[in-house]
């Protein structure tokens, strides 16, 4: 029991420690955008720690710590690059915060982001502490669907990418690939991630306590900084494009378009 107590909080020193120096540098360059960057990293810092510390069947270990690497790799090195683009301009979504907190409140929101970190890792830990020597067909199946998931993120940051270094583009709405199905086909697989990986540790002792992670981030997708945020600053930017792609396209599951 104590390595499921140990783990956790080692890896949550280690990642507030992370956004403590991260919080310093955007304060530097003003620009808190950097911390969506650290978010994505410190799965890695934490995948790396669960893989050194915990003493489940290896086997087991190896596949959740791998998809974990493999997917804050992704989201990191997209994100870098993204933020990395504008680093001396910060995203509108930030822009936006910066009108209505203090840099205390970022203090606290860049720890919290730290906190979400180590919370959403929970079925990585219960996951990498199984000891039974059998993986299930359950399991695999969980394993599948993060990695096709983990695909459709990458494929749909892709296509956005490649649109908007398109310099025709600017001002205009993409519709390219996934995006032609959903508004947010990136949220989307962001979502079907941590189902896949609540899936993948149900046969896991304490696997159910997993189920925290689809509904936290459902709420923030949904009610917080996902497409709400994401929408406001589309219509501030592109006007009556994005109102009619609202109109016309699927705000989240990909689906055919409406008349």
């Amino acid at each position: 029991m104590s390595n499921y107590l140990s783990i956790p909080l080692i890896s949550w020193a280690a990642v507030a420690a992370i956004m403590v120096i991260i919080y310093l540098w955007a304060l530097a360059i003003k620009n808190n955008g950097i911390v969506d960057i650290f978010w994505a990293f410190n799965f890695l810092v934490i995948a790396v720690i669960i893989w050194i510390l915990a003493d489940g069947f290896e086997e087991r270990k190896n596949i959740v710590c791998g998809l974990a690497a493999l997917w804050a790799l992704r989201l990191t090195t997209y994100l870098g690059i993204r933020v990395g683009g504008h680093i001396k301009e910060e995203e509108g979504r930030y822009k936006q915060l910066r009108l209505e907190w203090n840099d205390t409140k970022f203090f606290f929101f860049f720890q919290m982001q730290a906190f979400s970190n180590v919370m959403l890792s929970i079925p990585f830990f219960v996951i990498a502490l199984n000891p039974n020597p059998e993986i299930s067909i359950i399991e695999y199946i969980g394993a599948g669907m993060w990695l096709i998931s983990i695909i459709g993120e990458g494929l749909s940051d892709f296509q956005l990418a490649q649109f908007k270094k398109n310099p025709t583009n600017k001002g205009k709405v993409c519709e390219n690939g996934l995006w032609n199905y959903s508004r947010h086909p990136n949220y989307f697989f962001q979502f079907m991630i941590w189902v896949s990986v609540l899936i993948f540790a149900l046969p896991s002792p304490y696997g159910w306590i997993s189920v925290i992670c689809p509904l936290s981030i459902g709420y923030l997708i949904f009610k917080v900084t996902g497409i709400p945020m994401t929408e406001e600053q589309a219509v501030r930017s592109k006007g009556q494009l994005y109102v009619d792609y609202q109109r016309t396209t699927s705000a989240f599951v990909p689906w055919f378009k409406k008349k």
